[in-house]
């Protein structure tokens, strides 16, 4: 099974769970959900959740996604990033783990 990753957390997650899909605002602000490989989480942590607790690592199924799924270049740090363009349909997440 090829999987990606998405950090948010535990509300943001519970939220989801009751609506039937989860969303980021970086999908009204740029177009996706922002995503990692296994290799970025530690860096991505690092970057952008590091003052955050009660976060979660969302598991995603690729073939599982409802919507489209696009590796995409940020140049900010070298690094190809994979991006879903839309919401995440609950079926793809195979795993949440507390981080």
């Amino acid at each position: 099974m090829n999987v990606i990753y998405h950090i948010t957390t535990k509300t943001e997650w519970n939220e989801a769970l009751n609506k039937g899909y989860y969303t980021a605002p970086s999908l009204q602000t740029e177009g996706f959900i922002h995503c990692s490989k296994a290799e970025q989480i530690k860096g991505v942590l690092e970057r952008y959740f590091k003052e955050k607790n009660n976060l979660v690592k969302l598991v995603i199924n690729v073939s599982a996604l409802e919507h489209k799924l696009q590796y995409d270049f940020s140049p900010s740090v070298n690094e190809t990033f994979p991006h879903i363009y839309g919401i995440i349909n609950l079926n793809a997440v195979v795993t949440v783990v507390d981080l």
